[in-house]
């Protein structure tokens, strides 16, 4: 459960975004995906091999 303190002299607009970035930032909806359907071990495996590939071809030097 994420909870976010409302300072004071806050605005509702301001708690809001830091609610929003603090909800990205754990990977609530990431992990909830993930979890909607069983993967085997091995697969989830290659799909990190395959993702590691793929940002060394476009980001490594």
């Amino acid at each position: 459960m994420i909870i976010i303190n409302v300072k004071d002299n806050e605005t509702i607009d301001r708690a809001l975004k830091r609610y929003k970035r603090k909800h990205r930032n754990i990977g609530l909806m990431k992990e909830l995906r993930s979890r909607k359907h069983f993967t085997k071990k091995s697969v989830r495996r290659r799909n990190e091999i395959l993702d590691a590939m793929y940002r060394l071809k476009k980001f490594g030097n």
